[in-house]
């Protein structure tokens, strides 16, 4: 998925974690008037990065009929790689690797961008809801000029204690995902019963992130509803989860603290102002030229009729966030 904000924000994203908190979203509505408003929790001035996880989405569920559902046309990425996780609805997917997928609730979509890719995000004509979560993940710096890639993984789902986990993405109550990352990482759905309570061994080197789809869940003695997430830093090695009276559905997500300063700007992830700006030329070059192919972001697909612009950058360099 695309940040297509007409004026999204520069963000300088490192430093030392502050206490727990519990992060509330900000909408964004991605598009014209009709468009689907999704619920914002990372990047925020709040807190930027959870382990590698630098980009929170939640969206829906949403009538497609009335939202218009998904239409995001080609568009660029560089240093990052995109996770896309549904709930409901599908969504075909194209990029410059080559890769055409549908994504399809309970499966995992990992697109790696490295170097520069490109893709489009479409809802399919079959989906009347649209639910899920978009989220991305900052490649180190080390390994942030990787060749593009596309994976896909459909976690089986294991019960703990009567609670329902997919591990989409590390290791979590004995079940792991074969999919590489270039950090140490998790990502997990879970799902509560009615006033369920979870024990979960995590690792102690761990930051994690409890992003709450539906229902609310009480973690180490905060509680967040529907569409906020609730930050917990390094430190302890149990995370215990206990669902509302309805139930709940999470997402959790983790990572040893990056380590490092990243500037974050529409969709590029790069070291500096400087390298940001030089992706932007780049793109608006090739999208120009028609994505002949050759070029940092790769062939563009036959079936793309229009790609997205760059934004304007800021006029001037904005201060670093911690």
């Amino acid at each position: 998925m695309s940040n297509v904000e007409i004026a999204p924000e520069e963000v300088v994203c490192g430093g030392d974690a502050p206490a727990v908190e519990l992060v509330t979203p900000r909408d964004v509505p991605l598009g014209g008037p009709r468009a689907m408003t999704v619920r914002r929790t990372l990047s925020r001035r709040a807190r930027s990065l959870i382990g590698a996880w630098c980009f929170v989405d939640h969206y829906g569920p949403d009538p497609v009929a009335g939202t218009g559902g998904m239409s995001v046309p080609g568009h660029p990425h560089t240093g990052l790689q995109t996770v896309s996780w549904l709930f409901a609805g599908e969504i075909e997917h194209r990029d410059t690797t080559g890769a055409h997928a549908v994504v399809r609730p309970g499966e995992l979509n990992l697109m790696t961008a490295g170097r520069g890719i490109a893709h489009s995000e479409h809802s399919t004509p079959g989906t009347e809801v649209l639910h899920g979560a978009q989220l991305w993940l900052v490649l180190p710096s080390a390994h942030r000029q990787v060749d593009p890639a596309f994976e896909h993984y459909a976690p089986p789902r294991t019960e703990v204690d009567g609670c329902g986990l997919r591990v989409f993405l590390g290791s979590l109550a004995g079940a792991t995902s074969p999919v590489p990352t270039w950090s140490p990482l998790l990502g997990a759905e879970i799902v509560l019963p009615a006033a369920a309570r979870l024990s979960l061994t995590v690792a102690e080197s761990f930051e994690h992130g409890v992003l709450v789809d539906t229902g609310s869940v009480r973690v180490h003695g905060t509680t967040a509803a529907s569409g906020e997430l609730l930050y917990l830093p390094p430190g302890s090695s149990t995370l215990e989860l206990r669902a509302g009276d309805d139930g709940a559905r999470v997402l959790l997500l983790g990572g040893e603290p990056l380590g490092e300063q990243i500037v974050m700007w529409w969709n590029f992830i790069g070291s500096s102002h400087d390298e940001i700006a030089g992706y932007r030329e780049q793109w608006q070059a090739e999208r120009a030229a028609g994505g002949p192919g050759g070029g940092r972001f790769g062939t563009f697909p036959d079936a793309w009729a229009s790609t997205l612009p760059a934004p304007e950058l800021p006029n001037a360099r904005l201060r670093p966030r911690e």
